[in-house]
């Protein structure tokens, strides 16, 4: 029986989830790791690569079979888990009444379905063992109203006010909850949602991965219970959010993400 701590870390093939894999394993942790395609198994090889185990895994976390494949590959190894990152989430730009329903419905079942799903899993593995750290990504999206990514927003939205309700649920259990909010960071994200062709498509608009996964470890680490990834300017506007009205930042959100 190993000693080392172990971490769960949803979409982790690239990106953030990545990043956050790189961090963990650096602090010896082995690393459970998923995403939706055979990338996964590289991605893994790279971590090991830090001197520690890496357990890929490839599933669809649109389903429920999926979702729930990557827990019970992860509950097979016998281990306690001391720290899960609930990252796994997609993104969809372009206008609400031409965008396909079927796959803003898909979103929904990634970044809030699937999210629910893993988390009730986790939790109920975390509490008998009166210790664990859960880290849920967010988003800055989470705190405006997002025009041109209407739907996405709000399912970042719910992962922020989940975090922080899930957070005061367990604060006796000694379980750890941390909301991760990044700003828009230079990974495939708003390539993938198909934004090339917007403010979010430049790369000089966005934070360094490094950064923003260094920001969310060390919040995870040290229990803290948000922490928005990014320079200062993305702080300020995290913060000006908060007292701005919603029409004045649906507008201001709409002249970056609108398609050109």
């Amino acid at each position: 029986m190993t000693d080392k701590k172990f971490v769960m870390i949803t979409g982790s093939t690239s990106g953030l989830g990545f990043e956050l894999a790189k961090l963990f394993a650096n602090d010896g942790y082995d690393v459970a790791m998923s995403g939706s395609s055979e990338t996964i198994y590289q991605s893994a090889e790279e971590i090991e690569q830090l001197g520690v185990e890496a357990y890929p895994f490839q599933a669809d976390a649109s389903t429920y079979d999926g979702v729930e494949a990557f827990w019970q590959f992860v509950k097979n190894k016998g281990r306690k888990l001391d720290a899960a990152v609930l990252n796994v989430g997609i993104g969809m730009g372009g206008s609400f009444l031409e965008n396909d329903l079927q796959e803003e419905l898909k979103l929904i079942d990634i970044n809030v379905s699937g999210t629910v799903h893993m988390a009730k899993r986790v939790v109920q593995h975390m509490v008998p063992n009166q210790a664990g750290d859960i880290m849920i990504v967010s988003s800055v999206s989470a705190t405006l109203p997002t025009p041109y990514e209407t739907v996405y927003g709000p399912s970042k939205a719910f992962g922020f006010m989940f975090a922080e309700a899930l957070r005061e649920e367990l604060k006796e259990t000694g379980v750890n909850v941390t909301a991760m909010l990044p700003g828009a960071t230079n990974t495939s994200f708003h390539h993938n949602a198909g934004m090339d062709d917007t403010y979010f498509g430049d790369e000089n608009n966005k934070n360094d991965k490094e950064l923003v996964a260094r920001q969310g470890y060390e919040a995870l680490k040290n229990k803290v219970d948000q922490v928005v990834g990014g320079d200062e300017a993305t702080k300020k506007e995290a913060e000006e959010n908060k007292r701005t009205a919603e029409d004045v930042l649906a507008a201001k959100h709409a002249e970056k993400a609108k398609p050109q």
